[in-house]
């Protein structure tokens, strides 16, 4: 048992004191959104009160602060994933919008008619729909690395699929169904190979692995702020600078150019290239503080806590008859998918919440995964760094009751 300041914690989250259906909250739904901390809230309040200005290009007192702190949370980003310079941090509004940049701004560039990206059958929504809308756009190839019975990829296959045709493969660190843990280090090595950059959809593991893109040796690595304990609408794409370098811009307007004339205009330097508007500088600087927060409790002591809670969650559920699971690869974390025989989903949440527990039910976006098992749908319960041993008794205890409910 580690020592873990697991009261102090909580105490940081005001939401988890309070009751749900008249019954202490459990929050099991982390790995759709997590939870934020006083401080991350109070580092966007002040903002507001103290600094708010609109970034860059202002002389005046306010804006130069404001940009301060903005640019500050981008050098933490850099720093949390490793990257090597922060012209490779560009701020977007999450996971779904930075793979949907690389989507647009790579596919123009480096793409054309049957050319071909590979993605997995665990891929979300997010990391299928931007390709499918190129397909239909340039004419690409999409290939798809099979889901085994225990929810890991097929690498074989993958390597099979790789060819000279191949311009990218794009998938996920973490399955957000599954809770699969991809060998990313083996498929980027593979890729590189043949010279075939990588994607990393990095949603579910930003907050569960350390990531060091540079190790990784990654091309893009995507994340949302959200699923960091910080807030909603804001995200990260990290790039290579080579590649951001050569890429179009993804969206035109104000503070991505250098000059405007009515004959030309020129684009400005990394990252702001891919910045066009005024950002939600609020949002990022709080994204900046949650990083903060993570860091003063330590990866290593999180990591370490969520693992030990992870397996005794698995080893509770599954002594409750009728479980099947969906995901029982060797490397797995911070989630497990199941359904209880003889009863939906939905009616199973659905009571769950009667009891103030917060699961998810249904495809989870991703739907291609679901006609992989022939399921509608899973449960998923999915942990963070404030849940505890007792609220996984509460959610079996609950899940005892359900099936006492149907019979």
């Amino acid at each position: 048992m580690i020592n873990y300041p697991i009261e102090a914690i909580r105490r940081d989250f005001p939401i988890l004191s309070r009751p749900v259906n008249g019954r202490p909250l459990v929050y099991f739904d982390n790995g759709a959104t997590t939870q934020t901390p006083n401080q991350v809230v109070k580092a966007m309040e002040k903002v507001y009160l103290e600094i708010n200005s609109n970034i860059h290009r202002g002389v005046h007192t306010l804006s130069n602060l404001c940009t301060e702190a903005f640019e500050n949370a981008r050098k933490k980003a850099a720093k949390y994933v490793g990257a090597a310079s922060e012209k490779e941090v560009i701020f977007t509004r999450g996971t779904t919008e930075a793979i949907n940049l690389v989507a647009h701004s790579f596919g123009e560039t480096f793409l054309g008619k049957d050319d071909e990206i590979i993605i997995s059958a665990m891929e979300h929504h997010s990391n299928i729909v931007p390709w499918q809308l190129l397909q239909k756009r340039a004419g690409i190839i999409l290939r798809i690395i099979p889901v085994n019975d225990d929810g890991s990829l097929d690498m074989e296959e993958f390597h099979n699929l790789l060819n000279p045709k191949t311009k990218l493969v794009a998938v996920t660190h973490l399955s957000n169904v599954l809770g699969t843990i991809n060998p990313v280090e083996k498929i980027i090595e593979a890729a590189h190979n043949i010279n075939v950059p990588v994607l990393i959809d990095g949603a579910q593991a930003i907050q569960h692995l350390p990531v060091d893109v540079q190790k990784l040796d990654c091309d893009f690595y995507a994340f949302s702020g959200h699923k960091l304990y910080g807030p909603t609408g804001i995200g990260i794409l990290y790039g290579k600078e080579k590649w951001l370098n050569e890429m179009v811009p993804w969206q035109g307007g104000g503070e991505m150019i250098q000059s405007v004339s009515f004959e030309k205009t020129t684009f400005n330097e990394l990252p702001y290239k891919f910045e066009a508007g005024t950002p939600d500088y609020v949002a990022a600087i709080g994204l900046g503080a949650a990083m903060d927060y993570v860091g003063a409790i330590g990866f290593d002591t999180i990591c370490e806590h969520e693992t030990e809670l992870f397996q005794y969650a698995f080893d509770r559920l599954s002594s409750i008859e009728g479980m099947q699971f969906y995901g029982t690869a060797e490397k797995r974390t911070s989630l497990i998918s199941f359904l209880i025989k003889g009863i939906h989903p939905f009616d199973a949440g659905t009571l769950l919440d009667k009891m103030g527990i917060a699961v998810r039910t249904g495809h989870h976006c991703a739907q291609p995964l679901m006609d992989r098992f022939n399921i509608p749908g899973t449960i998923r319960a999915s942990f963070g760094l404030y849940n505890t041993k007792q609220e996984v008794d509460a959610l079996v205890d609950g899940l005892i009751k359900v099936k006492q409910l149907f019979g």
